[in-house]
C-alpha cells in the first residue's frame, strides 16, 4: 500500500524571517528547503503537524493551535503569538478542563405536545432538547431516539464531562463499556447507567423503538473519539474510579421500592448518588396515593421527566401545568410546588445535583 502525507501550506514574504520563529520559538523541525541558492519553500514538522511555508503562496496566513499541558514551558509562556508571515499561533491546553458555569435558576416546563424540533445529532441519533435555556450552561437534558433501530454507526469515544446519565426510556440498547467485562451490556426500559468522566464506550445496537433520556453536566462538553482502544477490553477493573466516580448500572427488575422524600410517593434509588460520591442523585418515582403536599428543595439543579401517566404541577407563583408522559420540568431551589391530580400509573425520573439535599414540606 502506497504511503501518503498531508501538509498545510502557508504564505511568506521572506522565508529567512520565518524559519527562526518556527524552529526556535515553536520547536518545529526543518524537513526540507529549496532551492538551495535562494530558498523560497521550507517544509517543517512538529506537534503532529506538517507545514509548507512558500513564498508567493496566495493562501491567508491562518491560525495554528498548539496544545500542551505545560503551557508555561512553551514559547516562553506566551499564549498568543504572530509569526513574521502573519500566521497567528494559539497555545491551548492539551487536556481540556471542565468548566462548570454558575446555574441560572429558572422554572422550566417542556411539553412533548409543544412539538419541539428533533435535531439529527451524532451517529444519526435524533435529539430533543428538554431544557432550552440549559440553566446558563450548567446542564443539558436530551430526549434521544433512533427511529429505525438496528446497528448504530458509533465509534469508541468518551466525554469530558462532570456527570452523565443514560436512562433507557423505551425499547433496549446494547452498549460496550471500558473495564466492564467481555459481555455486551443491554439496557432495557427502566434501566440506567452513569458514564463516569472519560470512560470509553460504544453504542452498538438498538431496538426499533429505542428512546433514552440523557443528562450531561455541564451542557457543553467535548466528545473525543478513541481510535486506539477496542471494546470490549476484557474484564478490566469493574470497581475502577474515573475522577472519583464509579460505573453504575441500575437494573429496574432488581430494584427495591422505598419511601420517597415527598409523602404519597415511593421511589427506587438507582445508587447513583453513592457511585458519584454525591455529585448527582437519580430516583425513579411512583405515585402511591394520598393528598398532594406542597414542598420546596434546596438543591442547585432539580430536573424531572414524566415517564408514564399524568399529573398537574401546581405553584403559587405560576399557573397550573397539566403534564403527561414525555413532558419535563425544572424546579429552582426554594420554589414551592405540589404534584396534584396524579394518575395511578404516574412515574417520574428525578435528577438532582448535588445528589443529597433537603426537602421542606410546606403544608
Amino acid at each position: 500500500m502506497s504511503q501518503a502525507q498531508a501538509e498545510i501550506r502557508l504564505p511568506t514574504q521572506e522565508l529567512r524571517d520565518d524559519l527562526p520563529f518556527y524552529t526556535q520559538k515553536l520547536g518545529m523541525r526543518l524537513e526540507s528547503i529549496f532551492p538551495a541558492d535562494n530558498p523560497s519553500v521550507a517544509v517543517l514538522s512538529g506537534h503532529g503537524l506538517r507545514i509548507r511555508i512558500e513564498k508567493g503562496a496566495t493562501e491567508a496566513p491562518g491560525t495554528l493551535r498548539i496544545l500542551t499541558d505545560t503551557p508555561g514551558d512553551f514559547a516562553d509562556g506566551a499564549t498568543e503569538l504572530t509569526a513574521p508571515n502573519g500566521t497567528k499561533v494559539e497555545i491551548a491546553p492539551l487536556t481540556p478542563a471542565i468548566v462548570m458555569p454558575t446555574t441560572e435558576h429558572a422554572f422550566v416546563v417542556r411539553r412533548l405536545r409543544d412539538e419541539a424540533p428533533w435535531i439529527i445529532g451524532r451517529a444519526g441519533m435524533h435529539y430533543r432538547d428538554l431544557i432550552p435555556s440549559r440553566l446558563g450552561g450548567s446542564i443539558i437534558a436530551s430526549h434521544i431516539r433512533i427511529p429505525d433501530g438496528g446497528p448504530v454507526p458509533d465509534m469508541v469515544h468518551y466525554h469530558t464531562v462532570g456527570f452523565q446519565l443514560i436512562y433507557c426510556y423505551k425499547g433496549w440498547v446494547d452498549v460496550l463499556y471500558e473495564d466492564q467485562g467481555d459481555e455486551m451490556l443491554r439496557l432495557h426500559a427502566g434501566d440506567c447507567v452513569i458514564q463516569p468522566p472519560e470512560i470509553r464506550h460504544r453504542v452498538c445496537h438498538a431496538s426499533p423503538d429505542i428512546e433514552v433520556i440523557e443528562i450531561g453536566v455541564p451542557a457543553e462538553h467535548i466528545t473525543t473519539i478513541d481510535h486506539e482502544m477496542a471494546l470490549p477490553n476484557g474484564q478490566g477493573d469493574p470497581a475502577r474510579e474515573w475522577q472519583g466516580q464509579t460505573f453504575v448500572h441500575h437494573i429496574k427488575d432488581q430494584a427495591t421500592w422505598q419511601p420517597f422524600r415527598v409523602p404519597g410517593f415511593v421511589c427506587r434509588d438507582t445508587g447513583i448518588a453513592k457511585g458519584t460520591k454525591g455529585v448527582a442523585g437519580i430516583q425513579v418515582v411512583r405515585y402511591d396515593g394520598g393528598i398532594a403536599l406542597q414542598t420546596a428543595h434546596d438543591t442547585d439543579i432539580h430536573f424531572t421527566f414524566v415517564l408514564e401517566g399524568s399529573m398537574t404541577l401546581q405553584s403559587v407563583d405560576h399557573q397550573d401545568r397539566k403534564l403527561k408522559a414525555g413532558d419535563a420540568f425544572v424546579i429552582p431551589p426554594g420554589m414551592a410546588v405540589s404534584y396534584a391530580n396524579c394518575s395511578d400509573d404516574l412515574e417520574l425520573l428525578e435528577a438532582s445535583l448535588p445528589g443529597v439535599f433537603n426537602t421542606e414540606i410546606r403544608d
